[in-house]
């Protein structure tokens, strides 16, 4: 889900170059890129069935990686961990998604927040989509002096999409098993200061995630006041129930009918009004494409590895642009 989405996206960018993919697989997966993309077998001993499937594959992932800067490790959950010595081996900069531990390379990543420090790094891992929603959220109203504490509860998809006939949550709902769940301390591996506590369960779909936030905040505070915070982010984006976003489908055809990739949804999107401040007390919700939340973030990872681009608010403008990011799906009335 992650991988062709980060392949789309590199070759969206000006100054980037897509040298190939590699995979396992011999199925639509991979035919449909297969016409358009380099495709290489991530083991050697998979490239006969591959090609005996009608893939054109070039080579093997051993070839593909003399050629690179950066790899964007999208691998399942563990498999990533393996491949790292092989990258290093090669001299080839490394990304990682949110499923591998941040001890893997010591660095997690959410570009408004420390793209600076992952500058020249051979490494670095871009957290969860869940993850990285909660980051965009929290610093921006830390950064604008408003955030004390913040307590979430997250409603997780069961599983993604392409999955949907042989995996996942039906007709009940799953608590994760301990209080903090593991988003809470994740996002304090981006920002150590955040004082989060998260609470998770997997619910019986599986587009997208919501989060339900109830902050302290430093001072009383207005409702406008704090969607200006959320506005310094520009991948924070705002909905309303009174456009008819009542639901998170409504968000997902509403991607399909701007023409988004997909239907892909980069952007942390916050019903602005249901957003509710009482005194010191803030209380909000929104939604979550967990299969394109990460993407813009790992396009600011490259340049940041690679040194591409040593500015990071440059980066984050120039992935936003090339990736139609925007803080207002709609506008009227209550658009900004």
């Amino acid at each position: 889900m992650i991988g062709k989405r980060v392949a789309g996206a590199v070759l969206a960018q000006p100054d980037m170059e897509l040298a190939g993919v590699a995979d396992v697989v011999s199925d639509y997966r991979i035919k449909a890129v297969a016409e358009d993309i380099a495709v290489y077998a991530s083991l050697p001993e998979k490239l006969p069935e591959m090609r005996a499937a009608g893939v054109p594959v070039k080579g093997n992932l051993h070839e593909l990686l003399e050629t690179v800067d950066v790899v964007v490790d999208c691998t399942p959950a563990g498999i990533g961990a393996k491949n790292l010595e092989r990258y290093r081996e090669h001299g080839v900069r490394a990304i990682f998604q949110g499923g591998e531990k941040h001890a893997l390379t010591g660095h997690s990543f959410v570009a408004s927040e420390n793209y600076a420090s992952a500058l020249g790094r051979d490494s670095t891992r871009v957290v969860s989509c869940n993850t990285t929603a909660t980051v965009r959220t929290l610093t921006a109203l830390r950064n604008a002096g408003l955030l004390k504490k913040a307590r979430g509860v997250l409603i997780r998809r069961a599983t993604d999409p392409w999955e949907s006939d042989h995996s996942g949550v039906m007709n009940t709902v799953v608590p994760e098993g301990r209080i903090p769940s593991h988003q809470g301390p994740d996002a304090q591996t981006v920002a150590p200061d955040l004082d989060v506590v998260t609470i998770a369960a997997k619910a019986a779909h599986t587009q997208s995630h919501s989060h339900y936030w109830i902050v302290e905040l430093t001072r009383p505070a207005s409702g406008e006041e704090v969607l200006e915070a959320f506005r310094a982010n520009s991948r924070i984006a705002f909905i309303r129930m009174s456009d008819g976003i009542v639901a998170l489908n409504s968000t997902i055809e509403l991607m399909k009918d701007l023409g988004r990739p997909r239907g892909d949804m980069y952007e942390v999107a916050i019903w602005a009004d249901v957003l509710k401040a009482e005194g010191n007390e803030l209380f909000y919700t929104y939604q979550v494409d967990n299969q394109a939340v990460v993407i813009p973030e790992t396009i600011d990872a490259i340049r940041a590895l690679s040194g591409l681009e040593p500015d990071p608010l440059a980066s984050i403008r120039r992935t936003d642009e090339a990736l139609g990011v925007r803080q207002e799906f709609l506008q009227g009335p209550g658009a900004a």
